[in-house]
């Protein structure tokens, strides 16, 4: 019978494979799990939880306007992006630490760096092999940006949650739901927003109505939705930049942001080399067990692209 170093060996620590580690753990099992950036996955980390601190922030712009309504007295407000990604980070700090605390107790070994299948029983991390009866792949999804000219003057919603600068004005470009929210975000906050869109309205597959009415809403704020607007080139125009439309337009932005889906995150990791079949987008193939065309191999979360819940 082959000796392996691991029962489990998990690769990516987002909310899939930390519960799926401690639950293997829990059983008895040696389990390792394998990480290449912070503990707790895109929801925690960079999606839904530090996004969610900025929306909360944001809506004291309105509260500070409608408490006057209701009798208080409410000096000018002012903001501090600093202090608020400052608060962020330490949150985001405090729960990373609980994840650490959490797999520790459980007995699951942490280990740093980039997972790699150098055959279906072995993996590699940064020259180090090790090797596990099962493997469970949940490496996420990844925001995804077209090729066009100049994008690499363009940033996507992780790096949006990180600004050490706020800001002035926002080329938004995206319809989907992370774009909405982040077009309101900046908004509160004092940014002059303009979003773009390939499609005649934001939202595509959302209640018809609500489409309607939240971008009236937002227009209402002051946001710019540019329907039916396509992107060209972007051009570096001394401390901001130029966006080229293919209408012949152009708009001026200090920062550009695009939020135009996201992509499995399997770029690089060995997958098919051992024998992990891939569909049309590079989503890891998985029956209703979650388990990959290898028998001990299994994938979940984002990164099998079934149903996408970050960030």
């Amino acid at each position: 019978m082959t000796q392996y170093d691991y029962d489990l060996i998990t690769i990516g620590a987002g909310s899939g494979g930390v519960r799926a580690s401690r639950r293997a753990a829990a059983l008895g099992k040696k389990v390792a799990i394998i990480e290449n950036l912070r503990v707790g996955g895109t929801c925690v980390m960079r999606g839904c939880v530090p996004k969610k601190l900025l929306v909360l922030g944001s809506h004291f712009a309105d509260d500070f306007q409608d408490a006057l309504g209701y009798g208080w007295t409410v000096g000018e407000p002012g903001f501090d992006w600093s202090r608020l990604i400052t608060a962020k980070e330490k949150e985001l700090d405090r729960l990373e630490d609980v994840y650490h605390r959490i797999l520790k107790d459980s007995g699951v070994e942490e280990i740093f760096g980039t997972g790699v299948l150098a055959d279906a029983h072995t993996v590699e991390v940064d020259g180090k092999s090790m090797t596990a009866e099962t493997i469970l792949v949940c490496t996420g999804g990844w925001p995804k940006m077209p090729d066009i000219p100049g994008i690499k003057h363009a940033i996507t919603s992780n790096e949006a949650l990180e600004l050490a600068q706020f800001p002035k004005r926002v080329a938004i470009v995206g319809g989907g739901y992370i774009a909405v929210e982040f077009a309101g975000i900046f908004s509160s906050f004092g940014s002059e927003v303009t979003e773009i869109i390939r499609a005649p309205q934001i939202l595509r597959g959302f209640d018809e109505d609500a489409r309607q009415t939240l971008a009236e809403e937002m227009k209402k704020k002051g946001i710019d939705i540019r329907a039916e607007t396509v992107v060209e080139e972007i051009v570096k125009d001394g401390d901001g930049y130029l966006l080229k439309l293919k209408d012949g337009g152009v708009l001026d932005a200090d920062l550009v942001m695009y939020a135009t889906g996201r992509a499995p995150n399997t770029h690089g990791l060995g997958l098919e080399e051992a024998g992990i079949a891939l569909d049309e987008v590079g989503a890891i193939k998985v029956d209703e067990f979650s388990k990959t065309a290898v028998d001990h191999i299994y994938a979940i979360g984002d990164v099998t692209e079934r149903l996408n819940l970050t960030p």
